[in-house]
């Protein structure tokens, strides 16, 4: 998380940054953005436009609410199964253990849910046409009990490490891809795309994008997620995301994680983590991506569950923070879109509050939809939320707020008009070769070359290439891509941690071979298998056999480059990634991309390679 005078040093380093680079950064050469189909569901015409209809339908609907139906659309969680209707016996058990029915809709029926999300674990995220069904048959499900307000359908589609939905729908990078691409423009293609498959598949909001600032490199959960270690470059990139989500593919975007989850050392997933900024260093680094986002529009904001002393010295996880929510992100920011919290699972929330608490805690500080309460807690997070009104320590009023907030949400972004997606419509808009081609176009300009002694390129045909790296398929995938060029291509799978006698093998294997490409995922970390890979890469640099290093998640890795002619960073183990990997390799493509974070040196204090270091032939 850094200590406060490291904490001062990078805010000044981002400030001074924005100010030498925000302009060429954000007007950088404009890449024409792909023709792409037009979707008939989650229209981004839908009569959001008309704000009395609009206003008309939310106050309508909201007189015809039960207190039960209210607090139903403050929630949105998970169901098991891949059918609205239909489970089998493991997803009817997972049902039954978490809600106390059989099937998806069931859960939807009997919590009169605003929404529901996916997941792979639940079964929800097949196939294109599984997906559609699934959102129809939900929807329907929703349109013909309680209140009859359709859902908002969720997922975390942020591309890159944080991917729910995976091919034949269209692969991107991720968010430190597209930073190291300094291109608004992609940035927005690629939310586009992201967001008009999901609208083609009956989702009609994205958990995206990622608006923190990754400033710890050691940060465990966020990383890659982000765009960048500027704060400025990041505000660019997250507004450009937030319009290709909700001006151009119609669907909601959420902004995450208020106030900001860059400079965690702890995973709140399984802790609280402790932001130790000061006031002046938030507004600094964290603030300016999630200013940019409301100023873009944002429907909804995703809050984070830490303690930031300097915005609410209680020690309360801003999830559960009056003084965050309601006086920073309402009050001094000006937010008026939906607050959802992150999912209260996570025990960066649950460590000092009940499961029936914590809803009601979060709805007093301030938030608005309660994300999915803890497996086998929905009975209690409900009931909570319900008892507390009925006790009168939250009044119905305010949960009016809260349901008047989504229900707009629902009609701004075409879930009203447009609620059952057009299954007909899938083959012309999800994975279609259009998109695919712009998404393998913004990939080649995120792969960055960081260091080249005249190694790169190379010539691929009759060269013999030996690629190293811990699992088959990225190596395999990297293989592939090699023979297909015209290379003799071999392959050495180390897994995670190579012991003495694996990476023995590969040094042997490698003196057979005029090129070496070793692939590698957080070699940087302070663990026993990150040590081990290190040695590797060292190994295979002491050996007569030109190096070429790959990073294919954090940029950190180019750190430890002893032995190693070039580096290069693909932020991304995605197949998208790899193939920019192979053709800048053989040099069919220039490389481009800027390092977007600050790679720390092996020793502690000192800078390897700063922000915006990149080379090209």
């Amino acid at each position: 998380m850094g200590s406060p005078s490291v904490v001062r040093r990078r805010a000044a380093v981002a400030v001074a940054a924005a100010a030498a680079l925000a302009i060429p950064l954000l007007g950088a050469p404009a890449v024409a953005a792909p023709a792409s189909p037009s979707v008939p569901t989650a229209s981004a015409e839908s009569g959001r436009h008309d704000s009395r209809a609009g206003k008309a339908y939310v106050e309508r609907t909201l007189a015809h609410m039960s207190l039960e139906e209210k607090v139903g659309q403050l929630f949105v969680t998970n169901a098991y199964g891949s059918q609205s209707g239909a489970v089998t016996d493991v997803e009817k058990a997972a049902n039954q253990k978490a809600y106390g029915v059989d099937t998806p809709s069931q859960v939807v029926e009997k919590y009169h849910l605003g929404g529901v999300i996916y997941f792979a674990w639940t079964n929800s995220v097949q196939n294109p046409d599984q997906i559609t069904a699934l959102s129809n048959g939900l929807q329907t499900t929703a349109l013909n009990s309680g209140a009859r307000v359709p859902l908002t359908v969720v997922t975390d589609q942020e591309q890159g490490i944080v991917t729910r939905i995976g091919p034949p729908a269209t692969q991107f990078g991720g968010n430190m891809a597209l930073g190291a691409g300094r291109s608004t423009t992609d940035t927005r293609v690629a939310a586009k795309i992201t967001g008009q498959e999901l609208a083609a598949m009956g989702i009609n909001q994205d958990f995206a994008p990622d608006a923190d600032v990754n400033v710890n490199p050691a940060n465990p959960v966020i990383g890659v997620r982000s765009f960048s270690s500027d704060p400025m470059l990041a505000a660019g990139l997250t507004a450009a995301a937030v319009r290709g989500y909700q001006d151009d593919a119609g669907i909601a975007a959420t902004a995450k994680h208020f106030p900001g989850h860059g400079d965690t050392a702890v995973d709140s997933h399984l802790g609280v983590p402790l932001i130790t900024h000061t006031r002046a260093q938030w507004e600094q680094l964290d603030l300016p991506p999630f200013r940019a986002a409301i100023d873009a529009g944002v429907a909804a904001i995703m809050t984070a569950h830490i303690v930031v002393p300097s915005l609410d010295p209680s020690g309360v996880p801003a999830t559960l923070s009056k003084p965050i929510l309601t006086g920073v992100l309402r009050g001094e920011l000006g937010f008026t879109g939906v607050i959802y919290t992150d999912a209260l699972t996570m025990q960066g929330v649950r460590d000092a509050y009940s499961d029936a608490e914590i809803p009601v805690l979060a709805l007093e500080a301030g938030a608005d939809v309660l994300l999915m309460p803890a497996e086998g807690a929905m009975d209690d997070a409900y009931q909570g939320v319900l008892d507390a009104v009925r006790r009168d320590r939250i009044s119905e009023r305010r949960i009016d707020a809260s349901v008047r907030r989504v229900l707009e949400l629902k009609w701004d972004r075409g879930v009203v008009a447009h609620p059952i997606a057009d299954p007909a419509a899938l083959t012309g808009v999800v994975g279609t070769p259009a998109h695919l081609a712009a998404a393998q176009g913004i990939t080649d300009r995120t792969t960055t070359l960081v260091t080249n002694d005249g190694t790169l390129p190379v010539a691929p045909a009759g060269k013999k290439i030996l690629v190293v790296g811990p699992d088959a398929v990225t190596t395999g995938t990297l293989a592939a891509a090699l023979t297909a060029r015209g290379a003799q291509v071999t392959t050495t799978v180390t897994g995670t941690s190579p012991d003495p006698t694996v990476r023995a093998a590969a040094v042997a294997a490698a003196a057979n071979n005029d090129l070496v490409v070793a692939l590698t995922n957080n070699l940087h970390a302070a663990t026993v298998p990150a040590a081990n890979v290190r040695a590797l890469v060292a190994e295979l640099g002491a050996g007569g056999t030109d190096l070429v290093a790959a990073a294919l998640r954090n940029p950190y890795d180019v750190a430890y480059g002893e032995g190693v002619e070039s580096w290069l960073a693909t932020y991304s183990v995605k197949p998208v990634a790899i193939e920019s990997l192979a053709r800048i390799i053989t040099g069919e493509v220039t490389p481009t991309g800027k390092l977007p974070a600050d790679v720390p040196a092996a020793g502690p204090g000192t800078t390897a390679y700063p922000f915006g270091a990149g080379l090209t032939w």
